[in-house]
């Protein structure tokens, strides 16, 4: 057992917010001496240090707290996802130490305004925290929401880049996303056309030849084809689309996150999201140029 007094000089946090984390019912004490002084076991310090990664990542305390809460909280594969949205940060910080390593070299910047995604990502973040419930039933769960958005930033350059093609400004883009935002509920709820319907067959049979065989090499002329037929449906079907890399890269990324993964392996077997980055990345390197 620690005081409160030795957990702090443990962790850096001074007492008051212990006291506080306690007040909220964030971080009850493992017990309390007949006067009345926190104690805290190695349970609670594993729970203190789950709630300092999630601070660290930007989560609100009342998050935390709901997070840490639910029935079926699994402390093992919340550090798992910790540890991937450190990296995605890691990432971003990465990248603008690079930018700025350029710039003190006297490279010129390129004007950021035009790729300023900042509108959408608060749009994102206001959406998250008025609409839990669609939030949970549509993305898994708030960590996945917050994937979600981290990616976002984390990829900013390229999403702006791909908006500005399809809706031809950032503006327009963030004008769309956050009407349908505020739509959201109404626009999950409409009843698809019978031609969306064909279209989404159509996609789906050509995923599940795509992955019913996921010891072919992805190489061989057979699932180059139909990643061809499944990037040609995209572009068909959807209005100024361009099938360069920044488009290829944006579903890729799609398929490499934890909740498409995990609807896609479940409806097309274990493994079946994985193969699908793969072929994708090699049709991309292989038959796409960078602005096609």
């Amino acid at each position: 057992m620690r005081t409160i007094s030795q957990v702090a000089e443990l962790t850096g946090i001074s007492t008051r917010t212990l006291q506080y984390y306690d007040e909220i019912g964030l971080l009850k004490p493992s017990e309390l001496t007949e006067s009345g002084y926190r104690l805290y076991d190695n349970e609670a310090l594993q729970k203190l240090q789950q709630i300092l990664f999630f601070k660290e990542l930007g989560f609100k305390l009342k998050e935390i707290k709901e997070i840490l809460q639910k029935p079926d909280f699994d402390r093992i594969k919340a550090f798992k996802r910790q540890k991937e949205l450190l990296l995605l940060k890691r990432n971003r910080t990465d990248k603008l130490i690079q930018l700025l390593s350029r710039l003190e070299k006297g490279a010129q910047c390129m004007s950021f305004k035009e790729f300023d995604l900042s509108d959408y990502i608060t749009a994102l973040e206001d959406f998250k925290n008025n609409s839990t419930d669609d939030v949970i039933k549509h993305w898994g769960s708030i960590e996945n929401f917050d994937m979600f958005i981290q990616k976002i930033k984390d990829d900013e350059a390229e999403v702006a880049k791909l908006a500005i093609q399809q809706f031809g400004s950032i503006e327009k883009y963030t004008e769309a996303m956050k009407h349908n935002l505020e739509h959201f509920s109404k626009l999950m709820e409409t009843q698809l056309t019978e031609e969306v319907k064909e279209i989404g067959k159509q996609s789906d049979i050509l995923y599940g030849r795509l992955a019913a065989n996921l010891s072919e090499d992805v190489s061989s002329p057979n699932i180059q084809s139909i990643v061809d037929e499944l990037l040609q449906l995209i572009q068909k079907n959807s209005a100024n689309v361009s099938l360069d890399k920044s488009y290829i890269n944006v579903l890729i990324d799609t398929y490499s996150s934890d909740y498409i993964k995990s609807m896609t392996d479940s409806q097309y077997g274990k493994g079946a999201s994985d193969y699908i980055v793969k072929a994708f990345r090699y049709y991309s390197e292989n038959n796409v140029s960078e602005n096609n």
